[in-house]
């Protein structure tokens, strides 16, 4: 009673007005947060998602670490074999700029020809910089970005020479040059208007703030962590519009895990999405542009056909893409 009568003495003056806001709930902050355009939690009844592709899929196949021409005729190969349609591939890890012009053209044609959608990661950048913070005890916690404006110059140029040989697709890794690719990309200058945008798992997001904040500064798709559970990824699936891609499988540095009996209801609750083929051992020993790791990329492919399996059988309502629809960033040769 005693402290009634004193909120009451209190009411108007600027001491009242610090106690209200110390009895902020939960439940304020969601109301907040809801008139953000955000969720106000987790979707724990895991809604099914109304969106799709354009062509009315629900999900794609990407995968990971197709670094030289032989690894992606390997790819190809396999793909025929198993009539395995992937969507999606993401190239040259360590760095385009590793790659000559003469292979980087082949590999352009290659895509274009079996209509493969190529996000190339350009180069050099952390990891592979001078900047060596992100790799130490205590700075792998920092973010991975372009140091100075000599990092951006490098990358971007790195991206035009991929550019001119027909590619359309990048890996990015930092908001900032997002921010930049984008404004080039509208003005059509140094980056064509048909040119595709991928945030990077390695950009670390997480949650549906994240997303809608790469959504509106103009990502085409992007790659949350990928230990999200299927709550949490239905709330990010409720805020934005442009696809997700979830690692099915990653690699052991990184987790190790394999998602492959979850994949239907991601398919139901994350539509569209791409599924994404990441396994071995760390980033480092699997994307060396030097090896040529054909065999292994044809055991990706054999997964790709396993998690296609597994969501005909349990959500057949699902449809995944054919080969090559139309809004897919392939090489322009």
């Amino acid at each position: 009673m005693v402290f009634l009568r004193e909120a009451t003495d209190l009411y108007g003056s600027p001491a009242y007005d610090i106690m209200v806001k110390c009895m902020t709930t939960q439940k304020d902050i969601q109301k907040a947060l809801q008139d953000l355009g955000l969720p106000k939690n987790d979707l724990y009844d895991l809604p099914t998602s109304e969106k799709t592709f354009p062509d009315g899929a629900h999900y794609r196949i990407e995968i990971s670490g197709v670094e030289r021409y032989p690894v992606l005729e390997a790819l190809v190969d396999e793909a025929e074999k198993r009539d395995v349609p992937v969507h999606r591939l993401i190239c040259t890890v360590q760095g385009a700029s590793w790659l000559p012009e003469d292979e980087l053209e082949a590999f352009a044609s290659l895509a274009a020809e079996k209509k493969m959608e190529c996000i190339m990661t350009p180069g050099p950048r952390a990891l592979w910089d001078i900047g060596r913070q992100p790799i130490t005890p205590e700075g792998i916690i920092s973010g991975i970005r372009y140091r100075g404006m000599q990092g951006l110059i490098h990358v971007i140029e790195d991206m035009k020479r991929c550019i001119d040989i027909g590619f359309r697709g990048f890996l990015v890794v930092d908001e900032g040059l997002l921010k930049v690719l984008v404004a080039l990309r509208e003005k059509n200058e140094i980056i064509p208007k048909d040119t595709v945008f991928k945030v990077s798992i390695f950009a670390g997001h997480a949650n549906p703030a994240g997303g809608q904040l790469l959504q509106e500064l103009g990502a085409d798709t992007f790659n949350p962590v990928a230990d999200l559970t299927l709550p949490q990824l239905a709330a990010i699936r409720q805020t934005i519009d442009i696809p997700i891609d979830l690692h099915i499988v990653l690699f052991g540095s990184f987790g190790g895990f394999n998602r492959l009996y979850e994949a239907p209801e991601m398919a139901r609750v994350v539509s569209p999405c791409y599924f994404k083929i990441e396994p071995g051992a760390s980033v480092g020993t699997m994307y060396v542009p030097w090896v040529d790791n054909s065999e292994f990329i044809r055991r990706k492919v054999e997964y790709a056909e396993n998690l296609i399996q597994i969501v005909e059988k349990n959500y057949p309502e699902a449809k995944l893409s054919n080969i090559g629809p139309s809004d897919l960033a392939v090489p322009r040769v």
